[in-house]
């Protein structure tokens, strides 16, 4: 099977970026694009004036995007590393599996590569898995790439 269009969520972590290098080297072997999304909550609170015009949540919002745009950078050096130049993007919205989902679709991807901490027993219970819920939300196949042991 071969994949064009490759999309990776990014958050920062050590596992996203592993992530990242993994497709990367999948869209190497299949010369496909490769995309790297971070999403960014567009405003948690929209139905309250209070945090609306609250300048310490406006602050929030300017910290985030700036977060969302390094770890996309350092995602984007990572590709290149593997020989790979790859597209980045910010998604507003919702941080949720449906949202990857609706942008994997949007973009025309047949492949979602993500990083998973891997979690086990009670923190999986606790914690859950954003993995398994990206599974849930979309018909594409998703490639997990397991957190490395520390």
């Amino acid at each position: 099977m071969s994949y064009h269009h490759i999309l990776v969520p990014v958050d920062g972590s050590n596992t996203s970026i592993d992530a990242v290098k993994k497709a990367a080297q999948i869209a190497k072997a299949f010369n496909s694009q490769l995309t790297l999304i971070s999403l960014v909550v567009e405003d948690p609170f929209t139905d309250s004036d209070f945090y609306a015009s609250s300048v310490i949540m406006h602050e929030y919002f300017v910290l985030a995007k700036k977060n969302a745009q390094e770890a996309l950078l350092d995602a984007q050096k990572a590709a290149a590393e593997a020989g790979v130049q790859a597209q980045v993007e910010i998604i507003k919205g919702n941080v949720d599996a449906k949202v990857i989902a609706e942008t994997a679709v949007n973009h025309k991807a047949d492949l979602i590569v993500m990083g998973s901490h891997g979690r086990k027993g009670i923190q999986k219970m606790l914690l859950g898995s954003f993995a398994q819920d990206v599974l849930a939300n979309t018909q594409l196949p998703v490639l997990i790439v397991k957190a490395k042991e520390a």
